[in-house]
């Protein structure tokens, strides 16, 4: 398996991470399982929930014979670029390493993760929502175990889709979401924006996942992209460009901008398809609009199916490099699926473990956190409607293990469509190239039909 890949150029703060995790790393690639028990451990990551000090603790607790140095790493971006270096110096990775779920399959496919299955994480697939789970398995094996999940969600302002004579709950299906598009243009407002920014890829993967698209396969050294005539693609090419073609999506405002929030608080923007994380986005960027927003399930491509999609997550991965492989599983497991997975919960992360999802507190209307959601979304209870969209089912979908310059390329090629320039299926033809071109690059064999 190849183990040279193009490197990104380290910044200075990646160096420092890199240092600081020499005490817990080695260049020996080869299993390297240590004593269960009894380790000092190094583990990358960032702490949105400001949680980390308080499950670490009681992590050292429950284990005490197990440290954990912890280094924030900030961002996510930061620590795959530290990981990708440490891989191709042959040394300097932590012991545990927290990744976005895209990027799990790309230091898999390069031999920098541990199978977790050598440690029984194959057996706890039931344990977890379907759509995380399925989107961290190489070769059928999980390289990661999830954090967190992000179900692909329709939100809609209540307020807006009245003024347009829509009923949010009614739209069940995509031809319902386009009829209902028609209604709301008509008010002056857009049903939601499509810029096709860099911004934009991750709903754009969740929306062709759900629609049964492969777009891009990787089986070790082979990649096929298939980004126009796989049927999912199709499926999903026409139906985006009839919205562009009708004006009925705002083609111009790219997502997380400033004009993004200042339309979602203003009306002119009536609904996100977007993951089950959004609810404090709404509430801190479009705070004029408390009491309108409703949560929905996705619509689905065919009526009377409950096909869901991921979008976003994050996950915790062993490293290869790591001596104390057996301690490090422990930490990973302690924290995706025992309790350091409720301590998460707690703190704001959106679950993955199915028996937090389908606890009564996670979705009892009365705590703290839960009311002042419910409070924003009209009463609603949120918690109840997310917990369903994440345990529902999903196929499997892959990423290729380039995803970040995926990402960028996507902005580059795929927002000319929006802009009108060419079609959305010229556009992403044009994608696929630059995908097949930058895979050559790295040394794999590329097929794009």
């Amino acid at each position: 398996m190849r183990n040279t890949k193009k490197v990104i150029a380290a910044t200075a703060a990646v160096a420092t991470l890199v240092g600081l995790a020499a005490c817990g790393s080695s260049n020996d690639n080869g299993a390297n399982k240590g004593d269960a028990d009894k380790a000092e451990l190094v583990f990358w990551g960032w702490d949105s929930g400001n949680s980390m000090k308080e499950i670490l603790a009681d992590f050292e607790k429950a284990n005490p014979g197990i440290t954990v140095k912890f280094n924030n790493t900030g961002t996510a971006e930061k620590t795959s670029t530290a990981l990708s270096n440490a891989i191709a110096a042959g040394n300097g990775a932590p012991d545990v390493v927290m990744l976005e779920d895209p990027t799990v399959t790309q230091f898999a496919v390069t031999d920098g993760l541990v199978d977790l299955s050598e440690f029984g994480a194959d057996k706890l697939a039931d344990d977890f929502a379907a759509g995380p789970w399925n989107k961290l398995q190489y070769n059928n094996k999980p390289y990661a175990l999830p954090i967190d999940s992000g179900p692909e969600m329709f939100f809609y302002n209540k307020a807006v889709f009245d003024k347009a004579g829509v009923d949010g709950e009614s739209i069940k299906t995509w031809n319902d979401y386009y009829e209902a598009a028609k209604k709301i243009r008509a008010t002056g407002s857009y049903i939601t924006n499509l810029a096709g920014t860099s911004n934009d890829y991750q709903p754009f993967t969740a929306q062709i996942w759900q629609a049964g698209a492969q777009p891009w396969k990787v089986d070790g050294e082979n990649i096929t992209i298939n980004m126009t005539k796989d049927e999912g693609m199709q499926r999903y090419i026409q139906f985006v460009q009839k919205l562009i073609d009708e004006d009925l999506v705002d083609a111009k405002t790219p997502n997380w901008s400033d004009d993004w929030n200042r339309e979602l608080n203003d009306g002119t923007l009536a609904s996100l398809t977007i993951g089950a994380w959004m609810p404090i986005n709404l509430m801190t960027g479009a705070p004029d609009q408390a009491g309108n927003w409703r949560v929905a399930q996705l619509p689905q491509w065919e009526e009377g199916k409950e096909v869901s999609a991921e979008d976003g997550g994050s996950a915790l991965a062993v490293t290869s490099q790591s001596k104390n492989q057996a301690a490090a599983y422990k930490l990973v497991e302690y924290m995706t699926h025992g309790e350091g997975a409720q301590t998460m919960a707690d703190t704001g992360t959106f679950p993955s473990l199915k028996k937090i999802l389908r606890s009564d507190s996670f979705t009892d209307p009365t705590t703290e956190s839960n009311k002042k959601t419910n409070d924003y979304f009209g009463g609603q209870n949120v918690n109840e409607v997310l917990s369903a969209a994440a345990q529902r089912p999903t196929e499997k979908f892959q990423y290729l293990p380039y995803n970040p310059y995926a990402q960028t390329a996507y902005g580059d090629e795929v927002s000319k469509a929006y802009s009108g320039d060419i079609t959305l299926e010229k556009a992403l033809e044009n994608y696929a190239n630059k995908l097949a071109e930058q895979g050559k690059q790295q040394g794999y064999n590329v097929t794009v039909k």
